[in-house]
């Protein structure tokens, strides 16, 4: 077993031991994995995006900057400007979309590292689903055991002072970003003409 795991594996083993029920122990401990798995993916994309917090608003300060530039270009018929204004616009916003994704995996690792725990204790465990025949290990249950745990996780998340210090610090940045014009703007300025 990894160093890694084995550091923590007393700790999350204890939660499989709690009634001595093998089925409720399996379900309870994994629901706690989980529950541990989200608020340890909560903690890290938290302080990715505390750490990129400047790239990420440049790089989206300058994809509104340069679609609103390329709709204002199509607006006055200037259809060269729109192109370049444009392609910069995909450029930045292909930088957004990858920054974010980057983000979102912050979220998703601890998961990662939860079933492979699992797979060093219940590599050989399945389960009969009741009323078909069909079996199941261990990874489907705790797929849903953590979004049980992600929606548990939710509403008490702004409870706890540093997620709810994140938690401002999104909404203000929220309401500072610009508004992103889009060809609707292009097509109600027409009518008005």
């Amino acid at each position: 077993m990894n160093r890694l795991f084995l550091s923590v594996d007393s700790l999350f083993i204890w939660f499989y031991r709690l009634t001595g029920y093998a089925l409720i122990d399996f379900f309870m401990g994994t629901f706690a994995l989980a529950f541990t798995a989200v608020v340890l993916g909560e903690f890290s994309i938290s302080c990715a995006f505390l750490w990129t917090r400047r790239s990420v608003e440049q790089a989206q300060d300058q994809m509104v900057n340069y679609q609103n530039l390329s709709i204002d270009a199509l607006a006055a018929g200037d259809k060269e400007s729109y192109k370049a204004a444009n392609k910069l616009a995909n450029d930045a916003f292909g930088r957004t979309f990858f920054m974010q994704i980057g983000l979102s995996s912050a979220r998703v690792w601890p998961a990662f590292l939860a079933i492979a725990w699992m797979n060093t204790r219940f590599y050989d465990v399945d389960f009969q689903a009741p009323f078909i025949d069909w079996r199941t290990g261990y990874i489907p249950i705790f797929i849903l055991l953590y979004v049980a745990a992600y929606f548990s996780f939710k509403p008490i998340r702004n409870r706890i002072p540093y997620f709810r210090r994140v938690n401002q610090i999104l909404d203000g940045y929220k309401q500072k970003t610009r508004e992103m014009k889009s060809l609707s703007d292009v097509a109600r300025k027409r009518e008005k003409l």
